[in-house]
């Protein structure tokens, strides 16, 4: 037991080292040039046979240890971008800032921001596997840009990649005991609208910001209920325009379209009394927690004066336009699947409204395992955007990847797992978007399962790693490679 736990920890440290450098990298999805030509440099530093393509991805070879050279060709893969987003008030520039890291006994977190473990940890264990396994076939890494906001990476990966190896472990899931077999498929559907603006007729200008809300990854934690705070502020001021004049300034919140908001703010002239927006603020308040109470309760909102008045608001029909937009489009579960009990099948989330002085964009993004479903969400945001003078902007549609019932891969997985952890591997579809159906839409006869570390609350300040998790993770990508290697 003592040796097993120290050959675990000497893992975890191995798989840190991997792993920090890239936390001194900036890497906000679509601009990982920097941390592209380090990877190119660090794997070609380890023997590796390394291609860098024309969209920064990364593909590394390394062969097989001696007497396995004729196993099949297996391929690790992650992605290398990362969702930056840091608490309200802390200073951090995605473009330029290293993350600062702190570890305790648990977990391995950054201080006032994302980690980035999704997916620097999966990456970090593929470098980590490069070095460390032993009886495998060859092995190919390859590390893609931009997954967490337009799969740019996997969209333009050449075939010939893919199309020459038998297995596929994709190193991107959240928890250690789970495997992936299938997940969703997604679609980016932006709102934009030039603002015609007019000086305030009103005297008294106000801010009021909206805190407080959970947030999290918008495909794993949209089944839990929790509440977006974009739509919940155009509530409130659809509220507040019932009770008297008033003359929005600005309107900001989310992070990024995958991401449920946890947070939104907006400046606002009225002259109506602070009684009369206490009222409706807390009316708006009453109503969030009898919906999402039991899931979001520490929902607040702070209201105060501003000294400063805005030059410049929006016309009252361009407003109007703007409330209708967020009001009507679905956040939220959608629909349930009808094959797999408690998975979401459907849902959509109203991630991120930024709005300068002459325009306002809005970030819409819908996810289901039905292609169809995909297609309605399409025409329903065409059709808001010509009812409310939106322009629609439609991104690719990333496709789902269905399972395959005849997984050899997948066997050999639960079978290294049970093996190693004395109990069943969970085995899942889920609610979010992975790479994986790109890639078997370029090899259909690809055979892929997803696994990971587990993670906590990614795509959030308050994201961590679990370091207990990292040696199993690794153990079992080993135990399976091994197995594969006598195929």
């Amino acid at each position: 037991m003592e040796k097993k736990s120290a050959e675990n920890k000497e893992i975890l440290e191995g798989v840190l080292k991997e792993f920090e450098p890239l936390t001194q990298i900036p890497r906000k999805s679509g601009h990982e040039k920097a941390v592209s030509d380090y990877l190119k440099q660090h794997l070609t530093e380890l023997g590796c046979q390394v291609t860098q393509d024309a969209v920064n991805n990364i593909i590394a070879d390394a062969p097989a240890t001696p007497g396995f050279e004729n196993a099949p060709l297996t391929i690790l893969q992650g992605h290398m971008d990362m969702v930056c987003v840091a608490e309200e008030g802390v200073a951090f520039d995605p473009l330029k800032d290293a993350l600062k890291l702190n570890r305790t006994d648990e977990y391995l977190e950054a201080v006032g921001t994302s980690l980035g473990g999704d997916d620097g940890i999966g990456v970090a264990i593929g470098m980590y596997i490069l070095q460390h396994a032993k009886d495998h076939g060859p092995l190919r890494l390859i590390v893609t840009v931009d997954e967490e906001v337009g799969m740019t990476g996997s969209i333009n990966l050449a075939a010939e990649h893919l199309t020459d190896a038998q297995f596929l472990i994709n190193c991107d899931s959240e928890n250690y005991d789970e495997m992936t077999v299938g997940s969703a498929g997604s679609v980016h559907i932006n709102f934009a609208r030039k603002l015609d603006r007019v000086e305030p007729e009103g005297k008294q200008a106000w801010s009021l910001a909206l805190k407080g809300l959970k947030g999290g990854h918008s495909g794993e934690r949209i089944g839990d209920g929790r509440g977006n705070a974009i739509r919940t502020m155009a509530f409130l001021l659809q509220g507040l325009a019932r009770q008297g004049h008033i003359e929005l300034a600005s309107f900001t919140g989310g992070k990024a379209a995958n991401a449920i908001p946890d947070a939104a703010k907006v400046t606002f002239v009225t002259d109506l009394p602070r009684a009369d927006l206490q009222a409706v603020i807390e009316a708006e308040k009453h109503r969030f927690l009898a919906i999402y109470g039991g899931v979001d309760a520490d929902l607040f909102f702070e209201l105060s004066t501003s000294e400063e008045m805005p030059e410049h608001v929006l016309k009252d029909g361009d407003l109007k336009r703007l409330l209708n937009l967020l009001t009507l489009l679905h956040t939220g579960v959608y629909a349930m699947s009808t094959v797999v009990p408690g998975l979401v099948e459907t849902s959509a989330n109203l991630g991120v409204i930024e709005m300068a002085e002459e325009s306002v964009r809005v970030q819409f993004f819908p996810r289901s395992s039905i292609d169809g479903k995909l297609d309605e969400f399409i025409f329903m945001g065409r059709e808001l955007g010509a009812l409310t003078g939106f322009a629609v902007e439609i991104g690719t549609k990333a496709p789902g990847w269905k399972e395959n019932k005849n997984s050899r891969l997948a066997k050999l997985m639960a079978d290294t797992f049970q093996e190693q952890m004395g109990r069943p591997i969970k085995v899942e579809t889920i609610h979010a978007g992975l790479e994986c159906g790109y890639h078997i839409a370029k090899n259909p006869s690809l055979d892929m399962v997803s696994i990971g570390v587990t993670t906590v609350d990614i795509h959030s300040p308050n994201e961590k790693v679990m370091l207990a998790t990292v040696a199993p993770q690794v153990n079992l990508i080993e135990g399976t490679l091994q197995k594969i290697a006598k195929l």
